[in-house]
């Protein structure tokens, strides 16, 4: 997967669990930081939510469940 693929993965899990538009939640995601396997053997990407409270814990919460199933981008 990659970090485009990514971003339009967790965007489309939180327009269809919160609603709003695709530009809202792109704004909320961010930058998705990439690290270095040998560094970050566990996970190697990042996100930093920004908006409101809400939005953020929205976001977490996505980046929590896909990040299960996607611990690696490349």
């Amino acid at each position: 997967m990659t970090v485009v693929e990514l971003q339009q993965l967790l965007v489309t899990t939180l327009v269809r669990a919160r609603g709003d538009s695709r530009t809202k939640w792109r704004r909320a995601i961010g930058e998705i930081k990439l690290y270095s396997r040998d560094t970050h053997p566990h996970c190697n990407w990042e996100v930093r939510a920004a908006g409101t409270m809400r939005e953020i814990a929205a976001v977490e919460a996505a980046v929590d469940t896909i990040r299960a199933d996607h611990p690696w981008v490349g």
